[in-house]
């Protein structure tokens, strides 16, 4: 893909967010229509997507690039996780050190990444996209979990989470498609096809109508949010590039992992409750869509979402 389409891609999917945000305005779309939509993208629709892109005539060549890119994902969360660790163990608060770090490490890779994958670079990213998909949710749900409850929860359940997660499902039986070359009937084929049509403008709408919500004050534009953007939407994909360059890693699975890398922090296909302890408010607006954490003192809460309640914080997983 050249500049020039690249340009027009970028530009066709702010078009979808404004229509979005238009949709918002206009009183189209409740806070429900957005999560069911939300739900259908996250269980339906992205688990076909994935399937498609795997649809293709098996080559080892392209199962070793995608390994390595695995590898590749799993040391930049280790960097990452290391140097949040690192960055804001000064900070006094430790509910608001623990949403710093989580903000920093973990991306929007499901719901955001993956439509923008797919309209960018087609199939072909999103074959790649999978590994970073498949890397947040068991980071999420290991070292997501041990941020806020010191240990890593119940761990039985947190395995149940993993796997009979739709992407993961998803990824699985792509992958056996991909290694055994099998083709799916054409009705299945095309029942596929049409579902993931959908992806990139229904994403791109919802995320819109999420950032019609967003409201700019002083509370939203604490100081102390900067160095957690700046990490997550800049130092930290350009770590990952720097990393995957080092494993000879070029071209279309280079781009996407760094794609995915440099999305909003985050948003994920599951839903984990967690009762800490807070003590003071707080308001960030890092999200681009609602889903949750609920905090048991409803007045004193934090908040990491473009959905503002007042006795909630929502944290995707």
């Amino acid at each position: 893909m050249n500049l020039t389409q690249l340009t027009s891609q970028i530009i066709l999917m702010f078009i979808l967010m404004l229509v979005g945000l238009l949709v918002n305005k206009l009183g189209f779309m409740h806070a429900q229509t957005s999560t069911d939509l939300t739900n259908i993208l996250l269980y339906i629709v992205s688990p076909c997507l994935i399937i498609q892109a795997f649809e293709k005539t098996f080559s080892a060549d392209r199962l070793q690039m995608l390994a390595r890119v695995i590898a590749g994902i799993v040391i930049i969360y280790v960097l990452m996780i290391i140097v949040t660790q690192l960055l804001f163990k000064r900070v006094s608060d430790q509910n608001l050190r623990r949403i710093m770090r989580y903000g920093a490490v973990y991306s929007n890779a499901g719901f955001m990444g993956i439509p923008l994958t797919s309209s960018l670079f087609g199939a072909t990213g999103v074959f790649y996209a999978v590994a970073s998909l498949a890397a947040f949710n068991i980071f999420s749900w290991t070292h997501g979990i041990t941020l806020f409850t010191g240990q890593q929860g119940n761990r039985r359940d947190n395995l149940k989470q993993i796997v009979f997660n739709p992407n993961i499902i998803a990824i699985v039986v792509g992958l056996l498609i991909f290694v055994t070359s099998l083709q799916l009937p054409t009705i299945a084929n095309s029942a596929i096809k049409y579902v993931s049509s959908v992806n990139t403008p229904l994403s791109m709408i919802v995320i819109g109508n999420s950032l019609a919500d967003v409201k700019l004050n002083r509370a939203t534009l604490d100081k102390r949010l900067w160095l957690v953007i700046l990490l997550r939407n800049l130092l930290f994909p350009y770590l990952a590039i720097v990393v995957l360059q080092l494993m000879g890693i070029t071209g279309i699975p280079l781009f996407t992992t760094v794609l995915m890398a440099a999305c909003p922090n985050d948003s994920s296909n599951g839903r984990r409750n967690f009762r800490p302890s807070v003590s003071n408010n707080h308001v960030f607006s890092l999200s681009t869509r609602k889903t949750g954490f609920r905090n048991g003192d409803s007045r004193n809460c934090y908040w990491l979402s473009t959905r503002h309640r007042t006795d909630t914080l929502w944290l995707d997983y």
